[in-house]
């Protein structure tokens, strides 16, 4: 358990106001940087125009590359081929996880200038990354993936033969990852729900991974009870205008920021589970966002991992955590491993139901196609997932979705 090693991470600046340092960050690596942001909600962001002045005075120059949706290769190569010969400095990635992780791409290949299907794993050569990558600055805009601590740019080809696979190496790792949880000020209940939901599931699965240990467990906790104390009222305030404002919300900002952060670093280091294992061909073959993925099937997953254990591996220690999450997240102590499975995954589903997520249907998923489904979900999340799920099972946790 204390036999551990700690993968690359950036320099973290946390805290309300954070974004007004990233020009003086920027300024540390030169006077030219190519912004890397969401397509229409960076305009709205707290502190943007002031930002956007800052650089202004101080001279440096900036070109934006807008991220509509989640990122496709043609994306990043587009954005390569515009960009390359422009000189940046540093790449900013300001936006939510599709902006982070299109920015680690470009600035891993703007001075390689080579397709990003060259290094894409599954699908494209996998040639070894050997850098060099520009600099990257991430600021995260939502709290759900976590991206601004990891090492991959997940890029997706949505339709029937589509994919969604990542581009990974340490040499991708944000400099600085600046974490304003301000910027999440302007959240729609349903981003907040979605990527709240993205940040537990992924506390919640490498918690339980097969390469888990003391480091990432103590992180993975302290995320839990951090969602738990805020994912709620944090979805409840973001429909009322005049709850933005009160100091109760900025605390429950500053808490789902952080509990993201960390399920950035615990799935960096030890990987995730059955969810993402699923959420690869579902996100790949269907327009479903990926933090509704993890919504509306964290609940089942749970209890499937659970109940595979109990019948196959009745000694697997995952049975253990998963109770002690039931204590984490329902804030009572159980006696009964049993009793405290129940609760969690009565929780989960309660969750779920609150934060008003919908269902794998709503995305014309239908019956039909989830042996496809399975049959694609066998990648890297699955393989820390902490019991070999059959197929059967796996379809089954997706029957109960439909």
């Amino acid at each position: 358990m204390f036999e551990f090693s700690v993968a690359r991470l950036p320099r973290i600046e946390f805290g309300a106001g954070a974004i007004n340092r990233v020009p003086d960050v920027i300024a540390s690596y030169g006077a030219k940087v190519l912004l890397v942001t969401g397509a229409h909600s960076y305009q709205n962001l707290p502190g943007w125009q002031s930002f956007i002045q800052t650089l202004n005075s101080r001279a440096i120059r900036y070109s934006q590359c807008k991220v509509a949706g989640e990122p496709s290769p043609a994306l990043v190569d587009d954005a390569v081929r515009e960009f390359a010969g422009s000189g940046f400095d540093v790449v900013a990635g300001i936006g939510g996880g599709s902006a982070l992780d299109a920015a680690k791409a470009i600035a891993g290949l703007l001075k390689l200038q080579r397709p990003i299907m060259d290094y894409l794993e599954g699908v494209g050569s996998e040639l070894p990354y050997e850098g060099p990558a520009v600099p990257l600055i991430a600021v995260p805009t939502t709290a759900g993936t976590g991206s601004e601590a990891t090492k991959n740019a997940v890029l997706s080809v949505q339709g029937e033969h589509g994919f969604k696979k990542s581009f990974r190496h340490e040499k991708l790792v944000a400099e600085y990852a600046i974490v304003d949880p301000e910027l999440l000020r302007n959240c729609p209940p349903e981003v907040v729900a979605a990527n709240g939901m993205d940040a537990l599931t992924q506390l919640l699965e490498s918690y339980v991974s097969t390469k888990a240990g003391a480091f990432t467990d103590a992180l993975a906790i302290s995320g839990l009870q951090a969602v738990r104390d805020a994912l709620i009222p944090l979805y409840q305030s973001s429909v009322d205008a005049n709850a933005q404002t009160s100091e109760r919300t900025g605390i429950y900002r500053e808490k789902m920021a952080y509990a993201a952060l960390l399920s950035g670093i615990t799935l960096a280091q030890v990987g995730l589970g059955s969810v993402h294992g699923v959420a690869s061909p579902l996100g790949a073959f269907y327009p479903i966002p990926h933090g509704v993925v993890c919504g509306t099937l964290v609940a089942a997953a749970t209890e499937t991992n659970i109940k595979s254990m109990q019948s196959r591996e009745p000694d697997n220690k995952a049975l253990a955590k998963y109770a002690y999450a039931a204590e984490i997240l329902c804030q009572q102590q159980f006696h009964d491993e049993k009793v405290a499975h129940m609760a969690l995954t009565q929780l989960l589903t309660e969750w779920t139901q609150n934060l008003s997520l919908p269902c794998l249907s709503d995305y014309g998923i239908d019956a039909a196609v989830l042996d496809k489904i399975v049959a694609n979900s066998r990648g890297s999340s699955m393989k820390t997932n902490p019991i070999v799920l059959q197929d059967a099972e796996i379809r089954q946790l997706l029957l109960s979705r439909l």
